[in-house]
């Protein structure tokens, strides 16, 4: 898989794409939906399509997709590989969300969550198969939240096209195992071959599996915060885990200003953790209309815009 379009800037997200098979346009299609990477606080999540006639359902099972959790690396190489000498009924995209995306959505003053960037994410997907004239009749998706109100949500967002959204999705349809497939193995690619954009030197790269809970994931963590400017944009600091060492390990923040009292000043909380130059509530910059304009940004005649 050439995943080199999302390594000339890993910080933002990318779109990777198959090409599109002829009789994709012309037959009806079925398309399933799944994710990988949704947990970790290291690494893009990426959401992956996959999506081929539904007279091709067959074909594609012989091809003995399962979900990609329940195989190997070895095992979902090769399995990817079938799916791309199968490009005459096989097609598929990939939308890599970047850990820095992740956690600037999630931590903007306007709430975005997971769920609703997962959401987003699918439907853009699905939208980017009609709008390249894949025929599609029957979607197949891995829940993200109750899967009723999510099914109910695509349905009225796609109307003409059976939606069908069950947890353990990948496990049910051949479809979404493929979609599973694909996605996990383009992550898989990122996080190996990962470029830091920070001068970091020649970084560790046993992470472990990079979930929050793994010895190493934490150890590698807690080796790589820096005390004044963070972690590295491989890092989704909007994770609670990389929040926690954050706001024990790096320096603190102090806001002086010289014209309050200390009361006042206290009320402000002038000393702060670095934490809150990340979070949506970080340092006041004037966008509070319930609080004081700091007079950095007053002497320089700045103010906030909401409208560019």
């Amino acid at each position: 898989m050439d995943i080199s379009p999302y390594e000339t800037d890993n910080s933002v997200s990318c779109r990777l794409t198959s090409q599109i098979p002829d009789v994709c346009r012309k037959e009806d299609c079925c398309l399933g939906i799944d994710e990988a990477g949704r947990g970790p606080v290291l690494g893009p999540m990426v959401y992956g399509i996959c999506f081929c006639p539904v007279s091709k359902k067959e074909a594609l099972k012989d091809l003995k997709v399962a979900d990609s959790k329940t195989l190997t690396e070895a095992e979902r190489e090769n399995l990817f590989q079938k799916l791309d000498e199968a490009k005459s009924y096989v097609g598929w995209a990939l939308q890599i969300l970047s850990p820095n995306t992740i956690s600037t959505s999630m931590l903007q003053r306007t709430k975005y969550n997971l769920n609703a960037l997962s959401h987003d994410t699918a439907i853009g997907l699905v939208q980017y198969a009609l709008d390249s004239g894949v025929q599609l009749k029957e979607v197949y998706v891995d829940t993200v939240g109750p899967a009723e109100k999510y099914e109910e949500k695509l349905s009225q967002l796609f109307p003409g096209i059976d939606v069908t959204v069950r947890s353990k999705a990948d496990s049910l349809f051949p479809i979404v195992s493929a979609a599973s497939i694909c996605a996990k193995v383009a992550r898989d690619h990122v996080v190996k071959s990962w470029k830091f954009a920070e001068n970091l030197g020649e970084v560790d790269t046993d992470y472990g599996s990079g979930y929050p809970n793994d010895p190493k994931t934490k150890a590698w963590l807690l080796k790589y915060l820096d005390p004044m400017f963070g972690y590295p944009q491989f890092v989704r600091f909007s994770w609670s885990t990389a929040q926690t060492l954050m706001d024990s390990k790096a320096v603190t923040v102090h806001w002086d200003d010289e014209e309050e009292d200390g009361e006042k000043a206290a009320q402000r909380q002038n000393n702060r953790s670095m934490l809150s130059y990340f979070g949506a509530s970080g340092g006041d910059n004037g966008q509070n209309p319930t609080q004081q304009t700091h007079r950095f940004f007053t002497e320089r005649r700045l103010r906030s815009l909401n409208t560019l």
